[in-house]
C-alpha cells in the first residue's frame, strides 16, 4: 500500500453546531488505539456511548463510537467511527488528539481507495461513490447506486467470461499452425465476437447518458425575439430570473438556471432571439445562441402561436430532430379553442401548446421534457448504466481489438495475431472494473473525492 503501515488515516466530517460530526480512522493498530482511548474494544459493529478524553486525561466530549474489525469494514481494515457533537472546535480537538496518538490526516478519497485496494469493491464501484455524492436527480442517484452495487462490474465479468472462452478456443489451435479452424468453430467464433462487439458498443453508447446524468441535461430555449422565451424560463423555474418586456430583443446574452423536472436534472438556457436583421448588439447575442445550440442536448423551439411558423437559420434547424426537440406554441391565451387545436408543424416534433403568461400547458411541457429525456436512458439487465470517460476509453480500445480479431478470423490470418488482439481486449475489459494497478491513474481518480470518502 502506498502509505506507511504503522499510520492510521483519520478525518472529521463536521456538520452544523447543533448536529453531529463524525471522525473516522482506518488502519492497523486501531484495536490498541481504541483500548487506550475508551478503556476497551467493544464487540465489532456495536455502537457504544463513552467519554472521550485526550492523552492528558482532559474530557473533550461524550461520544458514540463504533469499532469495525477487518475485513468486515468499509475499507477492509480495522475501522473506528466516532460520533461527537457538531461543534467544529470539538471535532478539531478530537482530531488533534488522534494525530498526537499516531494517526495522520486522510487524503482525498483515501478511505474508498483503501476499500478498492483491499478488495472491498471494484474500481467501477469506487468511482460510483463520487457519482453518488454528486447526484442531483433521481436518475443520477439510481445510476450511481446501480454501479455501486456492481451493475457495471457484473456486465464486465460476463463479457470477460465470454471473451476468455473465445481466446481459449483460438489458443487451442496455436500449437498446430498447419491446421485450420473447423468450419463449425469459425461460425461459433464469429458469432461470439459479434456478440462481444455489440454488447461493448452498447456500453460505450451509455457514455453520453452518463455525461447527461453527471452534468445535467442542457436544454436550450430557441426562437425569435418576443415569442416568450424568457417568460417560459421564469415559469419553469418558478421565479422571475429573466427580465421580461414587450420590447423585442430584451435578452442579449444567454441565461442558465438549474431545474429538476420529474426524475431528471437539467440546465435550462434562455437565449437571445433569432432575428433576420439584428442590430450589432443583437448580432452578438445571436452568436452566443449559436454557440449554446451547438452544445445542447435538447431544444425547446418556441413559436408565437398568433403568427406564422418562422424560418430559422439552417445551422440551428439542422440540429432540431424529433428525438431532441419539443415544439412549443406559446401565447395560446390570445387564441380561441378552435384556433389552438389547429396549431401544428409539418415536421414530426413533439408539440406542446401553452401560455407562459397564465401557465396553461406548462405541466404538459414538463411531461414532454421528461418523456424526451427518458428516451436517452440506457438500461442493461434492468439496471441503469452510465459509464464515464475512463470507461469509454478502455471499452473503445477493447472494441477496436475485437474488430481486428474478427478481421483476422475472416482473413484466416495467423492465429497468434488473433489471440494477441483478444488478449488486448481482455486487458481493456479489466481496466474498467480494476483488473490493473497503475498508481498514477489511481491517485488521479481518487484525488477528485472529498476528504470524507
Amino acid at each position: 500500500m502506498p502509505f506507511a503501515s504503522d499510520k492510521i488515516a483519520a478525518l472529521a466530517t463536521p456538520a452544523g453546531s447543533s448536529a453531529l460530526a463524525v471522525v473516522r480512522a482506518s488502519g492497523p493498530r486501531l484495536a490498541e488505539l481504541t483500548e487506550k482511548i475508551f478503556g476497551g474494544v467493544p464487540l465489532p459493529r456495536m455502537a457504544r456511548h463513552a467519554d472521550y478524553r485526550d492523552e492528558s486525561g482532559q474530557l473533550l466530549d461524550d461520544v458514540v463510537f463504533t469499532y469495525f474489525a477487518e475485513p468486515k469494514s468499509y475499507t477492509g481494515e480495522d475501522l473506528l467511527e466516532i460520533s461527537c457533537h457538531g461543534n467544529p472546535f470539538i471535532a478539531q480537538k478530537i482530531l488533534e488528539d488522534l494525530y498526537a496518538r499516531g494517526c495522520r490526516p486522510a487524503e482525498p478519497g483515501e478511505f474508498t481507495k483503501r476499500a478498492y485496494l483491499n478488495g472491498r469493491m471494484s474500481l467501477s464501484q469506487a468511482e460510483a461513490v463520487i457519482d453518488l455524492i454528486r447526484a442531483r436527480s433521481e436518475r443520477s442517484l439510481a445510476a450511481a447506486n446501480a454501479q455501486l452495487r456492481g451493475a457495471l462490474g457484473r456486465e464486465m465479468e460476463s463479457l470477460s467470461a465470454l471473451l476468455i472462452s473465445v481466446l481459449a478456443s483460438v489458443e487451442a489451435y496455436i500449437d498446430f499452425p498447419e491446421e485450420d479452424l473447423p468450419p463449425e468453430d469459425c461460425v461459433r467464433l464469429q458469432r461470439d465476437l459479434t456478440i462481444l462487439q455489440e454488447r461493448t458498443r452498447r456500453l460505450v453508447a451509455t457514455n453520453h447518458y452518463g455525461t447527461i446524468l453527471r452534468d445535467g441535461i442542457k436544454l436550450v430555449i430557441l426562437g425569435e425575439s418576443n415569442v416568450g422565451k424568457s417568460s417560459l424560463l421564469n415559469r419553469l423555474i418558478g421565479h422571475e430570473r429573466a427580465l421580461v418586456s414587450p420590447d423585442p430583443g430584451t435578452t442579449r446574452d444567454y441565461l442558465e438556471e438549474p431545474i429538476i423536472i420529474g426524475r431528471h436534472a437539467l440546465r435550462l438556457i434562455d437565449t437571445a432571439g433569432l432575428n433576420s436583421s439584428p442590430s450589432p448588439l443583437e448580432h452578438r447575442g445571436m452568436v452566443k445562441t449559436f454557440e449554446q445550440s451547438a452544445a445542447a442536448d435538447l431544444y425547446l423551439w418556441v413559436i408565437d402561436s398568433t403568427l406564422s411558423v418562422p424560418e430559422i437559420p439552417f445551422a440551428i434547424e439542422s440540429r432540431l430532430l424529433a428525438t431532441n426537440t419539443i415544439l412549443v406554441f406559446n401565447k395560446i391565451d390570445l387564441l380561441s379553442d378552435n384556433a389552438i387545436e389547429k396549431l401544428g408543424h409539418p415536421r414530426a416534433f413533439l408539440t406542446v401548446r401553452l401560455s407562459a403568461l397564465d401557465g396553461r400547458g406548462v405541466d404538459a411541457l414538463q411531461e414532454a421534457i421528461a418523456q424526451l429525456v427518458s428516451a436517452h436512458e440506457v438500461n442493461i439487465d434492468g439496471a441503469p448504466i452510465a459509464i464515464n470517460a475512463r470507461h469509454t476509453n478502455s471499452l473503445s480500445a477493447a472494441l477496436f481489438s475485437l474488430q481486428n480479431a474478427q478481421n483476422n478470423l475472416s482473413r484466416n490470418d495467423d492465429k497468434e495475431l488473433m489471440a494477441s488482439e483478444l488478449r488486448l481486449a481482455l486487458i481493456a475489459y479489466g481496466e474498467v472494473s480494476g483488473g490493473f494497478n497503475d498508481d498514477l491513474v489511481l491517485n488521479k481518480l481518487f484525488s477528485s473525492f472529498c476528504v470524507g470518502k
